[in-house]
């Protein structure tokens, strides 16, 4: 039997004009309203603007929960329903909306708190590395203790992030087929966001998360949770 998993891209993945073609939708035009009373600014304006704008991180997670939530809504208004949902990263927040287990104000609260903690530590780098040799990039990361593997995605494709000095210096020692620095403002998914972590996850502490409707593959193990049967 065909399983559907909806998965929801993360930073770096913005597009001027995202989302916008669907304004005419009445659910979308309302989620976009309701967006602009939480943040005190235009998502539409924002995706419809300047890439620089919208590539920033405080406007760049907003604008990409509020369209993939959005995405989500339609979907089930057509009868669609995931048996699985995952998100890459910021993408997480927009697969546990889908999921049941906040709201999409409570959400976004949590993304625009989120976005203004990262965006205050800009001294960083993320690359995504395709079709590299395994054992040059552990002894690169070896090499330079302020670069580390990010994100795992497959045998053949990762992300470094880190100080610019340590992923510049990674890149030129590890041969790869193809190597991108991503398009976000500092160094997510490393040690340098750990003061943004500790203060948001005091406002985390705050918050009442309901039970998952369908499995949420996490980022750390995306393993289906087991549900106990009586």
């Amino acid at each position: 039997m065909t399983k559907a998993l909806w998965a929801f891209p993360g930073q770096g993945s913005q597009v001027v004009g995202m989302g916008l073609d669907l304004l005419d939708r009445d659910s979308v035009k309302t989620k976009f309203d309701e967006a602009a009373q939480v943040l005190g600014w235009s998502v539409a304006e924002v995706c419809g603007g300047d890439l620089a704008v919208l590539s920033e991180t405080i406007h760049t997670q907003p604008c990409m929960y509020v369209v993939e939530t959005a995405i989500a809504d339609l979907l089930r208004a057509k009868g669609e329903t995931p048996d699985f949902v995952a998100g890459h990263s910021l993408g997480e927040y927009a697969a546990l909306y889908a999921a049941g287990v906040f709201d999409f104000a409570t959400g976004l609260k949590l993304i625009a708190k989120r976005a203004e903690l990262m965006s205050q530590a800009k001294d960083g780098l993320m690359a995504a590395l395709l079709g590299f040799d395994g054992e040059q990039l552990a002894t690169a990361l070896g090499a330079n203790p302020d670069g580390v593997l990010a994100n795992d995605n497959n045998s053949g494709q990762v992300v470094i992030s880190g100080t610019p000095e340590a992923v510049e210096a990674i890149l030129k020692s590890v041969k790869c087929k193809k190597a991108v620095k991503l398009n976000v403002s500092g160094a997510f998914h490393s040690p340098l966001m750990a003061d943004p972590a500790g203060k948001f996850a005091k406002l985390l502490e705050t918050v009442t998360f309901q039970d998952a409707q369908v499995p949420v593959l996490s980022n750390v193990d995306p393993t289906p949770p087991r549900r106990d049967r009586t």
